[in-house]
């Protein structure tokens, strides 16, 4: 009598519905959306949230430049009719973050649709998990450092430079998963390398 399997082809088609449906949304609503707002044919981004180490007052030469500034410590970057190089700073963080965040997703779906052969430990697994490692650990750098450049480009000469301070704060839980994520993919390499050498043997 067989064992029934863990994994079956309903699962599979499961997961790749799950993981195409995300990586739809985020091209939808993390890249499109915002370069159409980029290029003006729908409503662009025009807030960013900035970090202001007092509370904040808006001086009286802001209404000039067309920005508002509300908040405390957490605060919004308003504003009222950002032109093109604005709403390209405005848009550009999330707009890489989900161009990463979408590279991921695919390799994810091609290492899943290897399931239908019965076999995730193939090489090109192994060079989809480095791949996703690397990307994870460059989203991990630019994660805090887009926003910030964009933040210091976005209120240079205006009268908010003063008010939001420049600051980069790294965490390290992305830095590990990215290492975690490439170590796992070295050990898809020892091991597929390692039963190409076994079966050569037989």
């Amino acid at each position: 009598m067989g064992t029934k399997s863990w994994w079956n082809r309903t699962d599979n088609r499961l997961l790749e519905a799950a993981l195409s449906l995300a990586a739809l949304l985020a091209g939808v609503f993390g890249v499109l959306l915002p370069v159409l707002g980029v290029v003006g044919l729908i409503g662009p981004v025009d807030t960013r949230e900035v970090k202001v180490e007092t509370t904040t007052r808006v001086p009286d030469a802001v209404a000039r430049h067309g920005l508002t500034l509300t908040g405390t410590h957490q605060a919004n970057l308003v504003f009222a009719h950002p032109d093109l190089s604005q709403r390209l700073l405005l848009a550009l963080p999330d707009v890489i973050g989900s161009l990463l965040l979408l590279l991921v997703l695919t390799l994810l779906l091609q290492m899943a649709r290897t399931l239908r052969g019965g076999d995730v430990f193939v090489p090109s697994n192994a060079r989809r998990l480095s791949a996703i490692g690397l990307t994870v650990l460059v989203q991990a750098v630019l994660s805090p450092v887009l926003p910030a450049l964009t933040t210091a480009a976005l209120v240079n000469g205006t009268p908010m430079a003063d008010q939001v301070p420049s600051s980069i704060t790294f965490t390290g839980e992305y830095v590990l998963l990215a290492f975690l994520i490439l170590a796992l993919g070295e050990v898809f390499r020892r091991g597929t390398k390692l039963r190409a050498d076994t079966e050569g043997l037989v």
